[in-house]
This record gives C-alpha cells, structure tokens and sequence, in this order.
C-alpha cells in the first residue's frame, strides 16, 4: 500500500515521503500563486482553483490568502465563501456541502499525531526503515453551514447541515443538523427554529423582507 493509500485508509503513513512530498509541494506553491493575485483577476483565480482542488462547485469565492495542504482530498460544494486565510490541512478528505460561509482565519485540520513522544518522533514500517509518522481522520461540512472568524475543525468531526458555529471555537466532536455551537471545547448552545427568522428583528431587518 502507497502513503497516500495508507491515508485513506487511516493507517500510520509517513508525510515526508517523496510522493506525498511532490503532491503538497504542488499545491503549496500553486496556494503562493493564487495569494499573489489580485481579487479582479477572477479568471486565473478560477484557473488556480481548479488546479488546487478535487472539487469546487460553481460559485464559489475564496477571499485570500488560503493555505491548501493536499488539496486534492479536499471537495467543496457550491457557492462557497472563504474569507482571509483560509487554512484546509487535508491530509486525509475534507467534505464542505453547498453555500457554506467562512469567516476569517477559519482552520480545517485532518491529521493526528502519536502521544507519546517517542512514537512521534520515530516509527519503523513493516520493512523495519525508521521515519516520521503520523496518520489522519476525515472532516465533513454539510451543507449552509456558518463558521465565524477563528473556528478550527479537529480531525474527524462531522458538523450537520444548517449548523452555525461560533467565533473561535474548536471543534472537536460531531455537531448534529440544524445547531449553534459554540465554545473551546465546541459545545452545542440549542437548535435554530423559525424563531430565529430576521422577520422577527425589525430593527435589523429595517426596509428589507424575506425571499419566499
């Protein structure tokens, strides 16, 4: 089995592999390029993208600069919004649904590390070579999800479609459809309802109405 199988499969692999090496060095210096574009050059933007992700639905903006690991495990629906330095670690695949909003400095994080110091260090595969070694969990977003400013997904979380996660919290556990969540660790506050329509905030709403 290759390192980027081992991946996958969620096995102990070796990051500085040559192979998985030559894929993140790709996609870093492909991440540079974009960050040194202006945010008008909508077209080698676009280009960019679809070189720097397995997917990413029509619609979409990413504000810059963003920091895409693998890049390739990584699908994002349509009309995504990431805001400024958008950082996707994805080592192992990263799921984000449709219409989902980032704010600002919002991290997706997929690998994990042994604990004891020593395993972290060093680890020798089934051929006895000793290397560095870690492994990695998948992250899923559903669908018209809202991650505010300094939210970091932990591997392995899932979080349901419809979800609001607060401002800087960190996400360690799977948050279910249709919560606010918030907090350091992530908690989840209560459901969102029709109670919480901007029809029932006039002084927000101001001229504006809801679309049917």
């Amino acid at each position: 089995m290759d390192e980027e199988k081992k991946i996958l499969a969620g096995v102990l692999f070796a990051p500085g592999e040559a192979s998985l090496r030559a894929i993140k060095l790709r996609t870093h210096n492909l991440c540079t390029e974009y960050n040194r574009t202006f945010e008008d050059e909508t077209e080698r933007r676009s280009e960019l993208i679809r070189q720097i992700f397995a997917e990413f639905g029509e619609d979409g903006f990413i504000q810059g600069p963003m920091y895409i690991h693998y890049g390739r495990h990584t699908k994002i629906g349509r009309s995504f919004f990431g805001n400024f330095n958008l950082t996707i670690q994805d080592d192992a695949l990263v799921q984000i649904g449709d219409h989902c909003n980032f704010g600002p400095n919002v991290t997706i994080v997929t690998p994990l590390h042994p604990l004891l110091p020593g395993e972290r260090r060093l680890m020798a595969d089934k051929e006895g070579a000793v290397k560095h070694m870690c492994y990695a969990k998948p992250v899923v977003i559903g669908n018209d999800c809202w991650l505010g400013a300094n939210v970091v997904v932990c591997p392995g979380v899932t979080i349901g479609e419809n979800c609001v996660i607060g401002a800087g919290s960190v996400v360690v556990k799977d948050i279910p459809a249709n919560h606010v969540a918030a907090g350091n660790p992530c908690r989840i506050l209560r459901k969102i309802t029709e109670a919480d329509s901007m029809i029932h905030k006039p002084d927000v709403l101001g001229d504006n109405r809801i679309v049917d």
